[in-house]
């Protein structure tokens, strides 16, 4: 990708909020029903925090029940790359920005159809921004 991210931890630190830096430079996650865009269905795009890549679309965020915002799909499969993560002692697909490494959330693979995937993101690393003339 030609485009990619590439930031100092200075300038990370400069441009996010503490929540923000937290989940999408050191893979945190914020508590569950806290963040901005769990409950959010106003339609529009879902781009990364970091670096303004639209990542999801509203057509396809769900009410997983989780406490995050959970899409069946990104917008575009090569806009995310996945890892395996394997901290807290399970295993589990890591969802990051391709663009800028930003850590977003977790893929799991009981979702609705037409993907039957879950990625389950954090509010924090995504930046709404509504299409009013949908």
């Amino acid at each position: 990708m030609d485009d990619q991210v590439k930031k100092t931890d200075r300038e990370w630190r400069e441009q996010l909020s503490d929540e923000q830096y937290h989940v999408t430079r050191e893979k945190g996650t914020e508590p569950a029903f806290t963040g901005a865009y769990w409950k959010n269905k106003a339609p529009g795009t879902y781009q990364c925090v970091c670096c303004g890549e639209p990542l999801f679309d509203s057509e396809t965020k769900y009410e997983s029940g989780t406490g995050w915002p959970s899409f069946w799909a990104p917008v575009e499969a090569s806009r995310v790359q996945t890892e395996t993560d394997q901290s807290h002692g399970v295993t589990r697909t890591e969802v990051m920005c391709k663009r800028c490494q930003a850590h977003l959330g977790h893929v799991f693979p009981d979702g609705p159809a037409p993907t039957g995937m879950r990625f389950c993101i954090n509010s924090a690393s995504l930046k709404f921004v509504e299409d009013k003339k949908r």
